[in-house]
């Protein structure tokens, strides 16, 4: 594969998992994101970090991080109650009293209204666990 080539199958292959990583694991997200500023890129690293993120735990504070993120594609548009539902919603997963689906059905309410080519390829939101090179 020519250099241009594989820069673009990393950043494709960020561009679906790069919430989903964050969701898991900030400290990984960081490192692939400095990683695709390299020079030379290798698709099966960062496939290797992406799948890492796998295996781990669920991170209450990196998923709030995450849903803070993509939040960012909405918040001009959404309506104060959009917003305030969300936010109770995370709130209400960040204390135990729902998990992760609810808010990420939320978010998805929220991408039906307001269409967003980006997040809808979003493995964190998609449903997809995860999804390896094409």
């Amino acid at each position: 594969m020519r250099h241009k080539d594989i820069r673009r199958e990393c950043e494709k292959l960020w561009a679906k998992n790069k919430y989903y990583v964050l969701s898991k694991s900030q400290k990984i997200y960081l490192e692939i994101r400095e990683y695709l500023k390299e020079k030379e890129l290798d698709v099966i690293w960062v496939n290797e970090k992406i799948q890492e993120t796998r295996d781990m735990k669920e991170s209450k504070k990196d998923f709030r991080n995450a849903v803070l993120h993509i939040w960012g594609y909405f918040k001009k548009k959404a309506s104060t109650i959009e917003k305030q539902t969300l936010f109770n919603i995370l709130n209400e997963y960040m204390e135990g009293k729902n998990n992760q689906n609810a808010v990420i059905e939320y978010i998805n309410t929220l991408l039906k209204k307001y269409p967003n080519e980006y997040l809808e390829k979003s493995t964190l939101l998609t449903g997809e666990q995860y999804e390896t090179m094409a």
